[in-house]
């Protein structure tokens, strides 16, 4: 196996007989056997499926893998929590049926921090997911399993999904293409909510023409998901290579201020470079909310969290404690032993931002931020086409580095923005720095207009293509 079978190559070779489908199949069962062990990151392998043959979808043979919350019926769908680890979906989520339907073989689930709560991969009930450029280095959060199977080459492609950069943060510390398109642009339905308005399912991928290819798949109205948008969706593909020359790229001075690391300013300056070497017009704005949208984040998505969390009582979701005398004594006692630390600190904090005598000052005001800062945006986008910058502060920490939890919160500074407004946002590899003899991948972030995933998708192409 090698990191340059992308979609398009394993289909050339499908079609023209170099290997079949259930070769390449069997070829990424035996990289899964052998690196896995280390990095951890699948949770169940579907070796004794049936056998990949070649049909007429997109995706024909093209072997690919999934975050352990988005649904495979008959398959155990965990959430990376204890307290799922005994269920098994009823039916497929609609991204994934869309899979299947162009012909995509799924090898497997993929871990994840306990209900996607985490930046960096060690909240997973079942072990941390290890990044494969550095195995005493985290992969990122909370789409660790699904980004390191594609970075290792344990997989062509994989879905994970983006309530404030899960797919993203992981992208930059792997150095793979992650893209969490606009919400409503793909369904959640078969998704385990996190928080019901900001989850996006989204690809990983080797190239940003794969996650282009992926996105045309999986995109589109469903009418099992009320909030999935009847726009319409685009030929991604067929966009991306109209000229990019003329565009507009705004670069947020808010971007490069206190936190962000002296290597990753320079690696994501230089990108910037390339665009305007591209003929892309890149200038320098305000945004001034950005400086509250990581703290209206972090009340508005435990907020959420608390809600959607509600249901795993023992009783109508999930396991449940053996101990109690009681209804509440074994719902008490269910939640504690089942729950990991990182999803209960979040429910406590979303139950207290709800209650009735913090409403007003928090959760209140939090959604007037978010206003704000959608506004902001609106601002920006009259006179740009696409919003350029960083997408992590730091490169891949060490595992335990991020152990505080504000530290983890303010690693997600540049990319819960896109989730507050709801826009497209990509994250494109833009080159490495050397720490400890290990050169770590950069990632360099391209938001854009509310369902012009094409424009993003186009600039990112181009980048790519120009390294």
């Amino acid at each position: 196996m090698n990191s340059d079978l992308t979609i398009k190559k394993v289909l050339h070779m499908i079609e023209n007989g170099e290997a079949s489908a259930e070769e390449i199949r069997q070829g990424f069962l035996r990289e899964i056997e052998l690196h896995d062990k280390k990095l951890n990151a699948y949770l169940e392998v579907y070796k004794g499926d049936e056998k990949a043959e070649k049909s007429g979808g997109a995706l024909a043979g093209i072997p690919c893998a999934v975050k352990d919350s988005i649904l495979v019926e008959g398959k155990h769908c965990t959430a990376g929590s204890k307290i799922l680890s005994n269920y098994t979906a009823a039916y497929d989520a609609t991204a994934v049926s869309k899979l299947k339907a162009a012909g995509a073989v799924i090898l497997g689930k993929t871990n994840l921090d306990e209900f996607a709560m985490g930046t960096t991969g060690e909240n997973s009930a079942f072990g941390p997911t290890l990044n494969p450029y550095d195995d005493k280095r985290i992969a990122g959060g909370s789409s660790c399993g699904s980004v390191a199977a594609v970075a290792a080459d344990m997989a062509v492609f994989a879905l994970g999904s983006d309530t404030g950069g899960s797919i993203r943060m992981p992208a930059s510390l792997c150095g793979v293409v992650g893209l969490k398109p606009t919400y409503g642009r793909v369904s959640r339905h078969g998704l385990i909510a996190m928080a019901s308005g900001f989850d996006q399912i989204g690809p990983i991928t080797k190239t940003v023409e794969d996650a282009a290819i992926v996105l045309n798949v999986i995109s589109g109205r469903d009418p099992m998901d009320s909030t999935s948008s009847p726009a319409e969706v685009p030929d991604f593909v067929k966009e991306l290579d109209k000229p990019v020359k003329g565009l507009r790229a705004a670069v947020p001075k808010e971007y490069f201020g206190e936190g962000i690391s002296p290597d990753i300013k320079i690696s994501v300056e230089k990108a910037i470079s390339v665009l305007g070497k591209l003929g892309i017009y890149v200038d320098y704005v305000n945004i001034p909310t950005a400086e509250y949208a990581l703290a209206a984040y972090y009340i508005l998505v435990p907020s959420e969290v608390s809600s959607n969390l509600a249901r795993y009582d023992g009783i109508k979701y999930g396991k449940v404690s053996s101990d109690g005398d009681s209804y509440i004594d074994s719902y008490l006692h269910t939640r504690a032993e089942f729950l990991g630390p990182e999803v209960r600190r979040r429910v406590i904090i979303g139950t207290y931002t709800l209650s009735a005598g913090y409403y007003d000052a928090y959760y209140l005001k939090a959604q007037k931020v978010r206003t704000l800062l959608r506004k902001d945006f609106e601002k920006v986008y009259k006179n740009f086409d696409v919003i350029v910058g960083p997408v992590a502060p730091m490169v891949a920490p060490k595992i335990g580095e991020l152990t505080d939890p504000l530290s983890a919160y303010m690693a997600d500074m540049f990319t819960v923005q896109a989730n507050l407004v709801g826009i497209p946002a990509i994250s494109v590899p833009c080159g490495t720095v050397l720490i400890d003899g290990k050169e770590l991948p950069v990632g360099f972030q391209i938001m854009g207009r509310h369902f012009d995933e094409a424009t993003i998708l186009r600039v990112a192409h181009a980048y790519e293509l120009s390294r």
